[in-house]
């Protein structure tokens, strides 16, 4: 099983570059980046673990300018997103930031998908809460057509592009409907993320992992009904706290990646609870 990390990088933790080298020379699969635009102080959203909002939420790196620096320094480390709120971006600058990273890593760029939890927040990107998932749906396939291998329109709900040059190319070749770097959308198990994943990514990022025991049939049932090859699905536990019993869990429901949750921390305590995750590796 391979073994991934996320963390919320800040300006008071660990550097990519330093966590990007210290992860690919220890046998990490990769590492993940969430994303924060800016956190409101005014806000009525509550936070979904409960309690006060975390500091690191407000302090968060730009994952794409993060990664792009863990790209130049390493060779094998996966690199992604935990993930991309996309209907709080313009797509088509999205389209060109996701193909340029992919592009100069060498395919080595995962694409997470999300849609967030802080109205306040997105609300100050234009996004209007009831409708941000057909957003992110729509916002994706015009992303789409800009990866196309020939120059493709787009006319969406939301959005629209004229038919384009568009490079570069993210590095891996269009798949049934699926176009663009490997794609994993987050989120809670329900009839319309299922559907969102069948129709246009590469598998499912569950926060946290539970329930899959109960929720992967259901995953796999929709994946099939909308004609996706079965061998195709991933799934990809984020965020998680790993143990030797959880993670054997995980391999017998077949499941091939996890990601697992460092500290917004220091040098000093990130590497240390690498040393920790070393058992696993």
């Amino acid at each position: 099983m391979r073994i991934a990390v996320t963390i919320f990088l800040t300006d008071e933790t660990i550097t990519p570059v330093r966590l990007a080298r210290e992860l690919e020379a220890r046998g990490f699969a990769g590492l993940y980046l969430p994303e924060h635009t800016h956190i409101p102080v005014e806000r009525t959203t509550p936070y979904p673990a409960g309690g006060d909002l975390p500091r690191e939420y407000g302090r968060t790196l730009d994952p794409f300018v993060a990664l792009g620096q863990a790209a130049a320094v390493t060779e094998r480390l996966g690199l992604g997103t935990g993930i991309t709120l996309v209907a709080q971006h313009d797509p088509i600058d999205l389209a060109k930031q996701i193909a340029t990273l992919d592009h100069l890593s060498g395919g080595r760029f995962t694409l997470g998908v999300g849609f967030g939890w802080n109205v306040e927040e997105a609300a100050d990107h234009g996004v209007r809460w009831r409708t941000r998932r057909e957003l992110g749906r729509d916002r994706m396939a015009l992303m789409r057509a800009l990866w196309a291998e020939e120059p493709t329109a787009y006319e969406g709900e939301f959005g629209s592009v004229r038919a384009s040059s568009a490079f570069p190319k993210p590095v891996q070749k269009p798949r049934g409907p699926v176009a663009g770097p490997r794609t994993l959308v987050g989120g809670a198990a329900g009839p319309k993320l299922f559907a969102h994943i069948a129709e246009y990514a590469d598998g499912w990022m569950p926060i946290g992992g539970r329930g899959l025991t109960e929720s992967l049939p259901v995953l796999r049932g929709v994946w099939a009904d909308a004609g996706r090859d079965p061998q195709a699905l991933q799934v990809v536990p984020y965020a998680v706290f790993p143990s030797a019993g959880k993670l054997a869990h995980y391999a017998e429901l077949g499941i091939e990646e996890v990601v697992v949750q460092l500290p917004p921390a220091g040098e000093a305590e990130v590497l240390g609870v690498l040393d920790a995750y070393g058992e696993y590796l």
